[in-house]
């Protein structure tokens, strides 16, 4: 017998029936399918019951920020659901490459050559050839990860033909304060002069900006599991 979820679970039940259906609302304007938008959930800070909440929705497609925080929580629930697709979102240290290969099943943060050439040898080594997104700054962020946009191509190059890792698209974060119209014009420019299909682009407030400038997947936090400072009754200003 499968037991109720908790009352404060249901709300991610609840959340993903809603962004999935705003989701193709965002989809229609643009003559857009919305089974071409993939949903990540990004899962960070929360623990493994609202988790498990989304697991028995039936969603399978997860983002974690920390390698760390999820090695605690994901082999568990990789053990009991063999179909989850776990990416990692976050920046990734080159002395946690190894977990994060035998962990992960997609890096969506390759930000920088040294990163690139370390994946490139641990899959090697690990005889697993995981999937990558490069991540691209678009507003030139000095505290921020993600390769600049002048230097794509040249990176891309290097990824795809002398490390010969498997390069699907690309991902950004834009400026907080800014419209993120022009960042994803970018990424949709730069993935398209190297015809790359998958652009990790929107977050819980820019989702549907996202969708209509081609977005292929979309990593909301927030919009599925609630605030989780709000859960643990911290105030949100603080």
């Amino acid at each position: 017998m499968i037991e109720p979820l908790p009352a404060p679970c249901l709300d991610v039940v609840e959340n993903l029936r809603a962004v999935r259906g705003a989701i193709a609302d965002a989809c229609k304007p643009v003559g857009r399918d919305a089974a071409g938008v993939a949903l990540v959930a990004v899962s960070k800070n929360n623990g493994p019951e609202r988790v498990r909440a989304a697991l028995r929705a039936g969603h399978r497609l997860f983002g974690e920020n920390r390698v760390q925080e999820a090695q605690g929580k994901w082999p568990a629930f990789k053990a009991d659901h063999a179909d989850i697709d776990l990416h990692l979102i976050g920046p990734l240290q080159t002395n946690k490459v190894r977990e994060a290969v035998a962990l992960f099943d997609a890096i969506d943060s390759v930000d920088r050559p040294r990163l690139a050439r370390a994946l490139a040898e641990e899959m090697d080594h690990q005889g697993r050839r995981l999937p990558v997104l490069i991540q691209v700054n678009t507003g030139e962020e000095p505290q921020k990860a993600g390769i600049l946009p002048r230097d794509a191509d040249g990176f891309l190059r290097e990824c795809r033909e002398d490390l010969g890792l498997d390069v699907r698209g690309l991902m950004c974060i834009p400026p907080v304060d800014d419209e993120p119209s022009p960042h994803f014009a970018l990424l949709r420019e730069i993935a398209r002069r190297h015809g790359l299909g998958v652009l990790s682009m929107g977050m819980s407030a820019d989702y549907g900006v996202a969708v209509a400038f081609g977005a292929t997947h979309v990593r909301l936090g927030t919009a599925i599991f609630g605030d989780r400072r709000a859960l643990l009754g911290t105030p949100i200003g603080g």
